[in-house]
């Protein structure tokens, strides 16, 4: 799959039906990675916004490799899945501070 299709997949990739699954996924990917990458949550706003990128970086590392949806379940692993990626990248960037904030 070459990039362009990489990124339509990331779009179409999920499918949780309104702007309120969006949400839920967010919150539940992003406080879930939050804890198993250690220190603790960003806070309810900072996990949801964890969750959120981290379901278009899933999606787009995802999509690579996977041509089809996933339903609500999926889209959770898959957007847990980026955002764990997201806080790798931002404790990387933040000079590995242990506390790296959203």
């Amino acid at each position: 799959m070459n990039g362009t299709a990489g990124i339509l997949a990331a779009v179409t990739f999920h499918n949780p039906s309104s702007i309120v699954g969006w949400i839920i996924v967010g919150l539940i990917a992003g406080w879930a990675a939050s804890h198993v990458m250690g220190d603790g949550g960003f806070g309810v706003i900072g996990d949801v916004i964890v969750g959120l990128i981290g379901a278009v970086i899933g999606g787009v590392i995802i999509g690579f490799i996977w041509a089809g949806t996933t339903g609500f379940i999926g889209s959770i692993v898959v957007a847990f899945i980026g955002a764990c990626v997201l806080i790798w990248l931002i404790r990387m960037l933040s000079g590995g501070r242990a506390a790296a904030r959203v």
